[in-house]
């Protein structure tokens, strides 16, 4: 699904904007900050469609924000894994169940129609 698509590659760009400079610690703010902007620049070009055609096609707003924030867990779970080297624990997999349960509860109204 389109929306979905776009939030994922969205989340991906967002992710490295606010966390891609804890890399480079040896950069100066300004100048993570300037690329973290740029960066954020392109996260809004695939956020603000994704939520458009999301929202025309169906979603309600807190259906889009639900979805948005499970993608954001594990898009954010696999870069802090994988890219900075952390370790996941029992809690993550609780938040990411928790947000499991968030996303059946906004779209219960949509499973008895």
């Amino acid at each position: 699904m389109l929306p979905i698509a776009l939030l994922v590659c969205s989340n991906l760009f967002m992710t490295m904007a606010w966390y891609g400079h804890l890399k480079f610690t040896d950069k100066p703010l300004w100048q993570v900050i300037l690329a973290s902007w740029a960066i954020a620049f392109v996260e809004y070009c695939f956020a603000v469609p994704a939520n458009r055609f999301g929202f025309l096609h169906g979603f309600t707003v807190g259906q889009l924000k639900v979805i948005q924030e499970v993608i954001t867990l594990l898009v954010f779970a696999g870069f802090a894994v994988f890219v900075l080297g952390e370790k996941l624990k029992w809690n993550h997999g609780a938040a990411f169940l928790c947000l499991v349960a968030a996303v059946a509860f906004v779209f219960m109204d949509k499973l008895k129609a």
